[in-house]
């Protein structure tokens, strides 16, 4: 009885995964990546409840290292292109924690290429403070200055980077976070510029791969990019242009890790009043 309850929870379990992709890939064939109504939060579930497509649009990922771009936002990149959204990588440093930034460069434009990325749109800043080192305290300052420069020279219209955990707690993420966070709260974002974060989740869901999108189909998010299996073997691709990075444990990631399939972003907050800058 119990093995009999355990194959049929796990065959509806399977099934709703299927009915998932079967109607997301529709609606976004049909309508493009959208933002829910900010009126009507919905889960990507109810991505008819829209009012801001990102056609034509000009998309930048604010990373902190080489390799963040396909541990984590793979799935928006790649849908993102899909949808004839120009994207730009501003990477903060050169990853030179182990004396590996020259090749972490050139291993991070070969990783872009492989998502669709131009060398031409991926950007590195060499700067003394800012040093790949999960101790170091990025200023707020100069990373906002940084991110703000770009966003007006390149008229960027959405921005999207990591939330106030960094997904996996790196200081460096979260100090990318807190920049845009000041940007927004003082109100030097354009005003034509939607800034976005991507939800850090549970180690239990960030790790079962496949098995974790109904939980992010029932949490309402603001953007969703779900990519299928084609997709999943370019950013695996992407991830093994990292050849410095392939460590056993990051094999395991691309194997188990949700980030691998699917990005739920979060607009950033505007009332927040407890960013300090220092």
């Amino acid at each position: 009885m119990i093995l009999t309850s355990v194959i049929l929870f796990f065959a509806f379990y399977v099934g709703w995964i299927k009915w998932i992709y079967h109607r997301y890939n529709r609606i976004s064939l049909m309508s493009g990546l959208l933002f829910n109504d900010p009126e009507h939060k919905m889960g990507f579930r109810d991505v008819q409840e829209t009012s801001l497509a990102l056609d034509s649009g000009r998309a930048l990922f604010v990373i902190a290292h080489p390799d963040d771009e396909c541990m984590f936002f793979s799935p928006s990149i790649i849908m993102l292109l899909k949808q004839n959204v120009s994207v730009q990588l501003l990477c903060l440093s050169s990853g030179n924690y182990y004396n590996q930034g020259v090749q972490r460069k050139k291993e991070l434009l070969d990783s872009a290429a492989v998502l669709g990325i131009a060398a031409s749109q991926v950007f590195i800043i060499e700067h003394k403070d800012l040093q790949d080192d999960p101790k170091a305290e990025w200023s707020i300052s100069l990373t906002s200055h940084l991110i703000l420069k770009h966003i007006q020279t390149h008229s960027i219209n959405v921005v999207l980077t990591f939330d106030g955990s960094g997904v996996s707690g790196h200081a460096n993420h979260i100090a990318i976070y807190k920049a845009l966070s000041h940007l927004a709260v003082t109100g030097k974002v354009p005003h034509d510029c939607h800034v976005l974060v991507l939800n850090t989740i549970s180690i239990f869901r960030k790790y079962l791969s496949i098995l974790e999108l109904p939980i992010s189909w029932l949490i309402p998010s603001d953007l969703c990019c779900l990519i299928g299996s084609e997709e999943y073997k370019q950013a695996k691709r992407a991830m093994f242009s990292h050849r410095s990075q392939l460590l056993w444990f990051r094999h395991l990631y691309i194997l188990f890790s949700r980030y691998m399939f699917v990005n739920t972003f979060q607009a950033i907050p505007l009332s927040r009043k407890d960013i300090k800058v220092y």
